[in-house]
C-alpha cells in the first residue's frame, strides 16, 4: 500500500502554515512532512498534528543562513560545532512530534576544498549525526538535488548519495529518492529506483518540469506508482511539489490513480 504525506512548506500555501495540518487531514492526507519547522513552536505543531491525527513523516535539519543562499551546514568546513549544535534542536523537535525521519541537506560547493575533501567532510559529519541520532531512533536522509534547480549544491548524483551511505556504514542513513530531481539530473527513474532501492528511506513526487502536481508534466505517474508498489515499497511518499492552482482541486491526480492502487493518503 502507498502511503502518501502532504508537503505542508508547499502545499495549502492559501492558508497560514498552522491551518495547513486541518486542510491536508480534511484533504484525506495521513500524514505530513515540511522543510524547516524551527520558526513555530514545537507545542503548537504537535497540537496540530494530535488534533489532525497526522503523522510527522520528515522534515528537514537546520540549513545554515538559507537567505544568504546556504544549502545546509554538513559538507562545509570549519562549521562542524555549529552542526553539531543543531542536532540538538533537531532532537528536540524529533522527539515532540515523533518524527523518525530527518533530511541533512550536504551543503553548497566549497571551492577551497577539493571534492573529494568536501565528501570526507560530510562523511565525518553524517558519521557523527547518524551515532548522536540514533539514539533518539531518528533516521537520517541524504537527497541528490537536480544541479539546475540549486547549482552549488553539493550532493547531487544518486550514485554518489550511496557512495556516502556505503562509506557512513551505518543503519540510520537513506536516501531520499526524489522523482523530480532523478528526472532532471538523470532521467531512468525505473531503473534507478530498482539499482538503488535497498537504500532507499523516502521518496517525494513532483511533475517534471515546472514541479506541479503529478501528471501534468512528462513523468507517467500513474504507472510510475504502480512499478513502486510493485517493489514493494513500505515508506511514505512526499508529495514535495507546488500546486498550479488551489491545492485541494489540484488533488485530481491522487484520486485518479487512487481507483487502480492501494492507497492510504
Amino acid at each position: 500500500m502507498l502511503k502518501f504525506a502532504a508537503n505542508l512548506t508547499m502545499m495549502f500555501n492559501e492558508v497560514s502554515f498552522p491551518e495547513r495540518f486541518e486542510l491536508a487531514a480534511r484533504a484525506g492526507f495521513q500524514g505530513v512532512e515540511f522543510l524547516f519547522p524551527y520558526q513555530y513552536d514545537v507545542t503548537e505543531l504537535k497540537t496540530q498534528l494530535k488534533h489532525h491525527q497526522l503523522t510527522q513523516v520528515l522534515f528537514n535539519a537546520p540549513p545554515g543562513n538559507w537567505l544568504a543562499g546556504e544549502r545546509g551546514l554538513a559538507s562545509l568546513p570549519n562549521r562542524e560545532s555549529e552542526f553539531r549544535q543543531s542536532l540538538e534542536l533537531v532532537i528536540e523537535y524529533a522527539i515532540q512530534l515523533e518524527c523518525h525521519q530527518v533530511h541533512i541537506m550536504a551543503g553548497n560547493r566549497q571551492t577551497e576544498l577539493s571534492e573529494g575533501e568536501q565528501q570526507q567532510q560530510l562523511i565525518r559529519q553524517l558519521t557523527y549525526a547518524a551515532d548522536k541520532l540514533s539514539d533518539y531512533g531518528i533516521n537520517i536522509l541524504i537527497e541528490p538535488i537536480n544541479p539546475f534547480d540549486m547549482p552549488d549544491y553539493f550532493l547531487k548524483y544518486i550514485s554518489q548519495a550511496e557512495n556516502i551511505i556505503r562509506e557512513v556504514n551505518r543503519p540510520n542513513i537513506s536516501i531520499q529518492f526524489d522523482i523530480y530531481h532523478c528526472q532532471k539530473t538523470q532521467g531512468n527513474i525505473l531503473h534507478n529506483l530498482n539499482h538503488y532501492f535497498k537504500n532507499i528511506g523516502h521518496i517525494q513526487i513532483a511533475s517534471v518540469p515546472y514541479r506541479n502536481e503529478p501528471g501534468l508534466g512528462e513523468i507517467n505517474y500513474p504507472w510510475l506508482f504502480s512499478q513502486i508498489e510493485k517493489l514493494n515499497y513500505r515508506g511514505w511518499i512526499g508529495c514535495e511539489y507546488h500546486p498550479a492552482g488551489n491545492t485541494t482541486e489540484g488533488l485530481f491526480w491522487l484520486n485518479k490513480v487512487n481507483h487502480n492502487l492501494s492507497i492510504a493518503y
